[in-house]
């Protein structure tokens, strides 16, 4: 298990970091929404896992061009 990964290390290229807080939010709804298809049980913290993801680059952010603007 990673501990907590700092946001710099995770945002690219002038990435926001309310982008990553959307992308982990979202992400995370997904892992629990699949477990519980699964029947499996949540041993760690969604949005634990979601950074983690996101730390290990297996998800990345997609940001609009003209977003915030």
């Amino acid at each position: 298990m990673m501990h907590r990964p700092a946001s710099t290390d995770i945002l690219k290229n002038g990435e926001s970091y309310y982008s990553l807080v959307i992308g982990v939010a979202k992400r995370a709804r997904q892992i629990a929404a699949e477990c519980e298809e699964k029947g499996e049980p949540i041993v760690e913290k969604p949005v634990q896992l979601a950074v983690e993801e996101f730390a290990d680059g297996k998800y990345k952010l997609l940001e609009q061009e003209d977003a915030g603007e």
